[in-house]
């Protein structure tokens, strides 16, 4: 309600002609179920128009007040605001400040709002960084429960007596400290940062590159490249799109200064689609980068493959820089919640972390199949003496190599 009359109240005062504002939630069904009532109540009496398909209210002056959602970010490309107000910032896919939000503000020189509710040390922790670091730019207004007055005393008591410590802490105590509640692989990306293992991670050219897949057909692709040294994963880059086809994928990978030996698709690549004139995924792959490079990852059900990220984890390294989006995604990757049991599923919820999610998923797996690099052979001649190093097992295989011969 604060934000939307703050809203208003610019663009109420624009001075510019045409001046053009706008408030984003995580989803625009949830924009809209949040503000949208707020929108068209407070700005009343200076309206000329609300549009319910657009979710755009024109005002006497002509400035106008839309809705978007983040989970389609591409619907703000190519236009220019005077302000804009990002609500539940730490729920945005990471990029979408920057490949899209950033660039609308340049033209009209537009300020930014950024709201919510810490959840881990995500982008919304590192802007708020980037605001106490920089006051004379920045203005932080961080209103905890305990101090700012809002609630009465006894709310908080009921609350605090509820909910648990994380919970509390992070709705009520502005706490970027607290555990993200129901996230599957909290504990393991905690100790990974800790190791130092989220870093600068080189390519080797030396060693095969591998990449796996989530597939999205109407929503995000999302694709990690890793190579194994010894028994360390080295992810060594993260890239995820909305809405390209296949060529366009295709491209991506060769545009990649790695030389790929082989790309793990999901089982579902094997689908036959009458949208593709009956081609499967991997047929379709396959006429950009050879069939003989593509391969199905086994169809383990989602909790098998949760446990199998898990048991990689620790054994993982992650390039700090390429990696940050996918490895911001699997930090928020969390479980469904049950509003009637008031507990966690143990489905994970479907939002913008499940393709990075999915796609590790896949890499958990594909890492195992390819054959490890067999030792060269060593000979160990029998001797008399101490200086003997065969064993009875070398005697063994050598007999049998012997008898083979005859």
């Amino acid at each position: 309600m604060a934000a939307i009359n703050d809203i208003i109240r610019a663009a109420v005062m624009a001075r510019s002609p045409l001046a053009s504002y706008g408030y984003v939630a995580p989803y625009r069904s949830q924009a809209k179920s949040v503000v949208w009532e707020y929108l068209k109540h407070y700005s009343r009496g200076i309206l000329i128009d609300a549009n319910e398909s657009e979710l755009t209210v024109t005002l006497l002056n002509k400035s106008k007040i839309r809705l978007f959602g983040a989970d389609n970010a591409d619907a703000m490309r190519g236009l220019g605001f005077d302000g804009i107000y990002l609500d539940e910032y730490g729920d945005f896919k990471p990029s979408v400040w920057g490949n899209v939000i950033r660039p609308a503000l340049s033209d009209r020189q537009g300020w930014a709002v950024f709201g919510g509710t810490p959840k881990g040390k995500n982008q919304f922790w590192s802007i708020r960084e980037t605001a106490a670091q920089s006051r004379g730019e920045w203005f932080l207004l961080e209103l905890p429960a305990s101090k700012s007055g809002l609630l009465p005393p006894g709310e908080l008591s009921a609350a605090k007596a509820q909910l648990s410590r994380s919970q509390f802490d992070q709705e009520y105590e502005c706490s970027f400290e607290a555990a993200i509640l129901g996230a599957f692989y909290g504990e393991e990306l905690r100790g990974l940062t800790e190791a130092g293992r989220l870093c600068d991670v080189k390519y080797d050219p030396a060693v095969p590159v591998y990449s796996a897949w989530d597939l999205g057909y109407r929503d995000d692709t999302a694709i990690w490249w890793y190579q194994v040294v010894r028994d360390e994963i080295h992810v060594i880059d993260f890239y995820s799109v909305s809405g390209a086809n296949i060529s366009e994928l295709a491209a991506i990978i060769k545009g990649k200064p790695y030389e790929c030996k082989r790309h793990y698709l999901p089982h579902d690549a094997r689908a036959r689609t009458l949208a593709s004139g009956g081609k499967s995924i991997i047929e379709q792959l396959a006429e950009h980068l050879g069939i003989n490079s593509l391969a199905i990852v086994p169809d383990l059900s989602v909790q098998d493959g949760i446990q199998a990220v898990r048991q990689m984890l620790p054994m993982t390294w992650f390039d700090g820089e390429r990696c940050a989006e996918g490895v911001e995604a699997l930090r928020q990757y969390q479980r469904e919640y049950d509003e009637d049991k008031k507990a966690f599923r143990q489905s994970p919820r479907h939002d913008w972390t499940s393709h990075p999610a999915d796609a590790m998923r896949m890499l958990a797996v594909s890492w195992r199949l390819e054959p490890a690099v067999k030792a060269p052979d060593v000979d160990r001649p029998l001797m008399v003496g101490p200086k003997n190093t065969a064993t009875l097992n070398d005697m063994w295989a050598a007999h049998k190599q012997e008898s083979m011969r005859l």
